[in-house]
């Protein structure tokens, strides 16, 4: 988590965004509910069938917001109750991250703001001082065929509440059997999701793998929107 001092009013600090609206929710336990989706600019990861490249460098952020703006349009333009704060990588500005997260939670209407991070950030920081119970952590641990598995922090995973998920997508054979191994070897609280890159691992293979595997405390994880919609399609 960065170090460098915030603002001394949180709320007037300004984040590079990529965009904000209103759609269902895709992936997870909140799949299908209508959901707000603030995307912040910039990953520190570089995975190699990453879907939003447009959220980094060598692409610009589109604009810049204050978490205060953020906040009141999440809050004024949209009726969802629920909000995915994305990137990127969300958590990427640390105490800036955080100062975003606590305002998201603070909007009364708002029931869940799950935080969709990589998995290359350290969680402490985050679920020490975000105390809303209303956040909620989507871990996206990065598997071998992604090209980022060398980033990830295992310490993580002891971290993670019931509250949380733990993703995993999955593109081969070796990809499902390192996630096994993975659960294996940390123990977690969270709920763990297996999401198929349909190209190379078909939906109907890996819950046949999952059947044979008895991993029966893991979910299928489907992207809804890569269903309903073009999955090269923005702002859905």
């Amino acid at each position: 988590m960065q170090t460098e001092p915030v603002e001394k009013e949180p709320r007037a600090i300004r984040l590079p965004m990529v965009e904000i609206f209103e759609t269902v929710e895709g992936e997870g336990t909140r799949a299908g509910f209508p959901t707000v989706f603030v995307r912040l600019f910039g990953c520190n990861l570089r995975c190699v069938w990453c879907d939003t490249t447009y959220s980094y460098p060598p692409a610009e952020a589109e604009f810049t917001m204050t978490v205060e703006e953020i906040a009141a349009k999440a809050e004024r333009e949209y009726k969802a109750e629920h909000i995915c704060m994305t990137g990127g990588e969300p958590l990427l500005y640390g105490s800036r991250s955080a100062a975003l997260l606590e305002a998201l939670c603070a909007i009364e209407r708002i029931k869940d703001v799950h935080v969709e991070t990589n998995g290359a950030i350290d969680l402490a920081p985050f679920l020490r001082d975000v105390r809303s119970p209303k956040a909620r952590y989507i871990m996206d641990y990065k598997l071998p065929d992604s090209g980022e598995n060398a980033a990830m922090l295992h310490g993580n995973f002891a971290l993670l509440r019931p509250q949380d998920e733990v993703k995993f997508v999955i593109a081969s054979d070796a990809d499902f059997d390192f996630a096994v191994h993975v659960l294996a070897e940390y123990p977690t609280e969270a709920l763990a999701l297996f999401s198929p890159v349909w190209e190379s691992m078909p939906p109907a293979r890996l819950v046949e793998k999952m059947l044979a595997a008895g991993l029966t405390g893991v979910k299928l994880n489907m992207q809804l929107h890569k269903i309903i919609w073009d999955p090269a399609k923005r702002g859905v």
